[in-house]
């Protein structure tokens, strides 16, 4: 503990997980050895998800209304940024009080125009003979258009604007001036930027929190398998000598950000066959949520636990997705210690506000943007100042109608995304000096890699599972941060 004392003396000095679970090589000692016992201290936590959860629920409504009220949610903002940017001098106009020639900034939501779009109406269109489209890895293309839309009216765009960069959805404000042709000519644009931000109270010890996604279960992977075991051990304190144990007992929390369950665990079979082939089968998510909850149990009765559902998890498609239900937990539902949460999620942990979701907003702008990188999508995201600006466009998600929950009010200082290919991070600061870290969780099942976030300096370091494999010529097992 001495050496934990020393490391967080000095505030300004960057620690990371590796050096607090530093190796004390105490493995070897006689039988009945008095061994210390490391205690987890309870950490201040508070949920602020309460934006995301859906109470009466009705479809009944159409999707006009929440992008209107996204729209009249941001204007405010984006005049106060375009003032900013450009002077007060410049006009903000809307659509209908357009003139042509006349320089002058207009705030509007986007819409692309793509021609690889999927449209069910395209699909059973009789009159075209349609075949169904394969699916593709990106739905972009050249003759791409960006149009601008507010209350009343939409206008084309050209100029200095990247249309495949952009996705529909997106609220922004524009410099220019509509031509002759009735296009409106770009000249610069203006984002939202990083909402206010709500300074983080100091901590005099190093605290972390473990982001992990993707577990997959229920898929083929017995080497992933292997690895969440080692992880598991690793946070509950059963793998390693006193120094790890120590560190183990830094984790002051768990977050699994969604795709708990695998792909393979959607089994279609009982949609498309006869129902006398399959009335004795069983679903293949039920063995996998019988095996996830076997090991939440062991978390659970260790450090407090946050779960959030993905695409492939047993709860509602849509976006905000809500809680998985306490019933399928029986083992680990008891314990206090077990949070079953909402996707998007957002909590503040010693004074650290999290916001994240399970990466369904940024894989879905991978397919209809240019951006292939996580990280890169994640910041757009936060500078737009809104978690899935695709929806409910390409995006599934409830017909809000008054607001919008996915804009960002407050500027959260831990901002994630699960289910990524790859880790990666990264500070951003804001035009405010807000201070922000973005990471992308990568899927555990394919990367055997979750991450910790130092509550204290907001450093943020991988953790790496290998396990046995064919290529390994010692045959060892390895964790390495």
């Amino acid at each position: 503990m001495g050496r934990s004392q020393e490391l967080t003396g000095d505030p300004k000095r960057r620690v990371m997980f590796s050096d607090v679970a530093e190796p004390k090589e105490t493995l070897l000692a006689p039988p009945g050895t008095a061994r210390p016992v490391f205690s987890r201290d309870e950490r201040s936590y508070r949920g602020c998800g309460e934006r995301f959860g859906l109470g009466e629920r009705s479809f009944q409504r159409q999707y006009a209304h929440m992008y209107a009220a996204r729209l009249m949610q941001m204007r405010g903002v984006l005049k106060e940024r375009s003032g900013q940017k450009w002077g007060t001098e410049v006009p903000v106009r809307k659509l209908c009080d357009l003139q042509t020639g006349e320089h002058c900034a207009i705030v509007g939501t986007l819409f692309k125009q793509m021609e690889l779009q999927p449209s069910i109406l395209k699909e059973i269109s009789e009159e075209h003979n349609l075949l169904p489209q394969p699916p593709r890895a990106k739905y972009i293309s050249p003759s791409d258009e960006l149009i601008l839309e507010d209350e009343l009216q939409r206008i084309k765009l050209e100029g200095k604007m990247e249309t495949s960069k952009f996705v529909t959805g997106s609220v922004i404000a524009i410099l220019g001036a509509e031509k002759n042709d009735g296009k409106f000519t770009v000249e610069d644009y203006c984002l939202a930027d990083l909402p206010p931000q709500t300074p983080r109270e100091p901590l005099n010890a190093d605290r972390f929190v473990l982001l992990a996604s993707g577990l997959g279960l229920g898929g083929s992977g017995a080497d992933s398998m292997l690895g969440l075991q080692l992880l598991i051990d690793m946070v509950t304190g059963h793998l390693g000598d006193l120094g790890e144990q120590s560190g183990a007992a830094s984790i002051s929390r768990v977050l699994l950000a969604g795709n708990l369950l695998s792909q393979s665990t959607q089994d279609k079979d009982s949609t498309t066959k006869a129902k006398y082939l399959t009335k004795k089968t069983q679903a293949g998510s039920v063995e996998a949520i019988r095996l996830l909850d076997e090991l939440l149990v062991q978390l659970v009765a260790s450090v407090p636990v946050d779960v959030m559902p993905g695409e492939y998890d047993p709860t509602n498609y849509t976006l905000p997705q809500q809680p998985l239900h306490r019933c399928m937990f029986p083992l680990s539902v008891p314990y206090p210690t077990l949070q079953l949460v909402t996707n998007p999620y957002q909590a503040v942990v010693d004074g650290v506000r999290f916001l994240g979701t399970s990466g369904q907003n940024v894989s879905d702008i991978v397919k209809y943007s240019s951006m292939d990188d996580h990280l890169e999508i994640l910041e757009s995201t936060l500078r737009l100042r809104h978690l899935a600006p695709t929806a409910p466009d390409t995006l599934g998600c409830y017909p809000f109608y008054q607001q919008d929950p996915f804009i960002m009010p407050e500027c959260p200082h831990v901002y994630f995304s699960g289910n990524a290919p790859a880790y990666q991070s990264k500070r951003v600061t804001g035009p405010e000096g807000q201070d922000v870290l973005l990471v992308t969780v990568p899927e555990f099942s394919s990367t055997q890699t979750a991450c910790l976030v130092n509550l204290r300096t907001l450093e943020c370091e991988p953790v790496c599972f290998s396990s046995f494999s064919a290529q390994d010529e010692d045959n060892e097992m390895n964790i390495s941060h």
